[in-house]
């Protein structure tokens, strides 16, 4: 049986603002109040985690402890078929100490070079945890294909590399209303409210 969640602030354990954004808009309806490990202060732990699932419990482990609140954590990433799952959960990490995601693109694409298999998924596991350890942990992915060159200038990270399987358009073009229905973020997240909020 999971635990339900049932504070009313929840600490997004997160320093990225777009999926602080993102998180906060799936909590919307449930009157949480959410609040950033970034502006909070909070350290962000070092990623020590094999799988997305590990890094996202780390994460919110970490900012429930700190925080002496329930903490919800994302670790999520771009797979590669032919990359053999790369980027993976150092997804961020290709794209540099500036975060720059049109570099980790133009990264992916050329270790990419000479292969017509352009398949690839997003992968997200949210972690939910409290100040006590315990924690529920749920995982999204959705499938897709990666284009050359990237297309739009919404959302964030690998999301205008990245066109979902039944889709002419990238995550970068996609409303983000619609990008919230059907997102890896948002499979988890259906988890999660069915399991920690319903």
């Amino acid at each position: 049986m999971s635990r339900k969640f049932e504070g009313n602030t929840l600490v997004i354990a997160s320093h990225n603002a777009g999926k602080v954004r993102e998180i906060a808009h799936l909590l919307m309806p449930f009157g949480v109040q959410v609040v950033s490990a970034g502006d909070m202060g909070l350290a962000e732990p070092e990623e020590t985690g094999t799988t997305f699932a590990e890094n996202a419990k780390l994460k919110a482990l970490a900012a429930a402890k700190a925080s002496n609140l329930p903490a919800l954590a994302d670790d999520s990433g771009l797979a590669v078929t032919v990359l053999n799952g790369d980027p993976g959960i150092y997804s961020a990490r290709w794209a540099g100490e500036k975060k720059d995601f049109v570099a980790a693109m133009a990264l992916v694409n050329e270790k990419m070079s000479g292969s017509s298999d352009r398949s690839a998924h997003f992968i997200c596991s949210l972690c939910l945890a409290w100040p006590d350890g315990h924690t529920e942990t749920f995982d999204g992915t959705v499938d897709g294909m990666v284009v050359w060159p990237p297309r739009g200038l919404r959302g964030f990270g690998y999301d205008p590399f990245f066109q979902p399987m039944g889709f002419t358009i990238t995550f970068g073009e996609m409303d983000p209303e619609a990008k919230h229905k059907m997102s890896h973020r948002a499979e988890a997240f259906r988890l999660l409210v069915k399991a920690c909020f319903a």
